[in-house]
């Protein structure tokens, strides 16, 4: 770095080109943001037709109830 005072056009275009770094980055930032939004919305909208699709083959064949056999409980405290 040099320790020489800037001249006052040197520095605004030292801040010029921080300013235009900075809105490449925050251009950058919002497209990274907007393609995760895509992102989740379509992995989102899958998972909602794969559930919804479960719910209504589990109302078309709803699953047997489990019978628990009681004679072998019975059967296990006379034992």
């Amino acid at each position: 770095m040099d320790d020489e005072p800037k001249s006052a056009a040197e520095l605004k275009e030292i801040r010029l080109n921080r300013k235009r770094t900075q809105e490449v980055e925050g251009i950058k930032a919002m497209a990274e943001i907007a393609a995760a939004d895509i992102a989740i919305r379509k992995r989102t909208e899958k998972l909602r037709a794969l559930r919804l699709a479960k719910e209504a083959a589990d109302r078309e064949n709803p699953p047997e109830p489990a019978v628990k056999s009681k004679a072998k409980t019975k059967a296990a405290k006379r034992g």
